[in-house]
């Protein structure tokens, strides 16, 4: 069985890579500059090969070395480049070189002569004067030749699964001649932050099941505990835990261990802080730290990443449970997202929420990657292949030592795609030495 091929460009921790295998796509190279980001990829993502290093500077070439792919058709590129949109009086946006990871990122499409592209980004390029932005960015797809889907649509993830409140342009396209995908429809509902989930899954849905982590003391020290007491699984539950074969989808199922709690470091609130919460009303947000407090039958506000030490590492606002006076734990983040539990965060609660905050929930990107396989008129398979997860080391890894990680020769495990075989190999990749703040 031979797959259609992706490619993850701004990849993050995986989000959109997972959606897209799940729907039945191989991601077979994943370009993310940030280590940490990288590390955690390379973990959960055995077989594709990470470049961790910018854009900028990358050519289509460069990829499908990397990668091992040869002049194999490349199916879909698909990612979200971090843009400022700002039109500038007298010039074009795309021209502003605060873009230029966006002209990258068509450019790449390009070089690779991708058969469909997806684009992610913020709702926020949408409105005012960021749409002249917009208007240039499908252009230059045009320009480019590819005709690109338009009305383009802002996809609410909530609408697709995920007990979450959280809005995203997708703006998808084909080369000329291609069919052009349709927006996947929407198949839940949800009334928004505060109000009550419609069909889809609840924070309750969600979180329910999970052992309270304030019930473990080693969770004081690390962000995992072997446990027995599981709570009983909504359905939602049941495909994140991956009770049955149908909550694989079409991706690869991976090696695992689902007695353990992963991703659940705890957090050593305040007696002060600890009255805050409990005063605060589900559905409400706490005044003094304007955290928002989940409601069991709703689902959650948008779950926002943080920043990285150069920017200067402020913590990302984690809501407070809906019934423990504590901020959710990075693995309750995860749940909210459509992250299953055998995929794993970087250890420390700022890295992994930042990881979470960061990513396209899976479901959404699924919905999506859904749509373009149906385009390709690829019917997809379940592959029959298990997956050994990487080194666990790669989640604990700081800034500092990740970036002389990627800085010097990285072993990952790809697939042999040249002749189509199944077998692995191990590929030298040489990804430029990163400068990034140590922790």
């Amino acid at each position: 069985m031979i797959r259609p091929i992706g490619i993850d460009l701004f990849a993050g921790v995986g989000g959109m890579s997972l959606g897209f295998e799940q729907a039945g796509f191989d991601v077979v190279a994943a370009v993310e500059i940030d280590p940490i980001h990288a590390a955690a990829h390379a973990y959960n993502f055995p077989e594709t090969t990470v470049i961790a290093q910018s854009v900028q500077g990358l050519s289509g070439d460069d990829i499908r070395g990397l990668a091992g792919i040869g002049d194999r058709k490349v199916d879909v590129v698909f990612g979200g480049a971090p843009c400022q949109g700002f039109s500038l009086i007298g010039k074009r946006a795309l021209d502003d070189p605060r873009n230029s990871l966006v002209r990258d990122f068509v450019r790449i499409v390009s070089e690779l002569d991708a058969d469909y592209f997806v684009f992610e980004n913020v709702k926020g390029i949408t409105v005012g004067r960021h749409k002249a932005f917009l208007q240039e960015l499908i252009a230059e797809f045009q320009m480019h030749g590819y005709d690109v889907l338009l009305p383009w649509k802002v996809l609410n993830a909530s609408s697709f699964g995920v007990p979450q409140n959280r809005e995203r342009l997708i703006l998808m396209g084909a080369k000329k001649g291609r069919t052009l995908p349709n927006y996947p429809a929407p198949f839940t509902r949800a009334a928004g932050s505060i109000g009550a989930a419609e069909e889809g899954p609840s924070c309750a849905d969600a979180l329910s099941d999970l052992p309270d982590a304030e019930r473990f003391e080693h969770l004081n020290l690390t962000d995992a505990v072997a446990t027995s007491s599981w709570g009983t699984p909504s359905e939602y539950a049941q495909e994140m835990r991956c009770r049955t074969n149908e909550s694989w989808r079409f991706g690869y199922v991976r090696c695992w261990e689902p007695n353990v709690l992963t991703s659940s470091a705890r957090t050593d609130h305040t007696a002060i802080s600890r009255r805050r919460f409990k005063e605060t009303k589900p559905g409400d947000v706490e005044p003094i730290s304007r955290f928002f407090r989940l409601r069991a039958d709703g689902v959650s506000n948008t779950l926002r990443a943080g920043t990285d030490a150069a920017r200067g590492a402020f913590t990302s606002p984690r809501p407070i449970h809906y019934k423990f006076d504590r901020c959710i734990t990075v693995r309750e983040m995860a749940r909210l997202h459509g992250f299953p539990d055998w995929f794993r965060l970087h250890q420390t609660k700022w890295h992994g929420a930042r990881q979470v905050g960061n990513a396209v929930p899976p479901p959404l990107a699924r919905a999506v990657a859904e749509a373009v396989i149906k385009a390709i008129g690829t019917v997809p398979e379940r592959p029959s292949r298990t997956l050994k997860l990487g080194d666990p080391s790669l989640l604990s890894t700081t800034m500092a030592s990740a970036s002389k990680l990627f800085g010097k020769t990285f072993k990952v495990v790809r697939r042999d795609t040249k002749s189509g075989a199944k077998k692995r190999k191990q590929a030298d990749i040489e990804a430029d030495r990163l400068q990034f703040a140590a922790e």
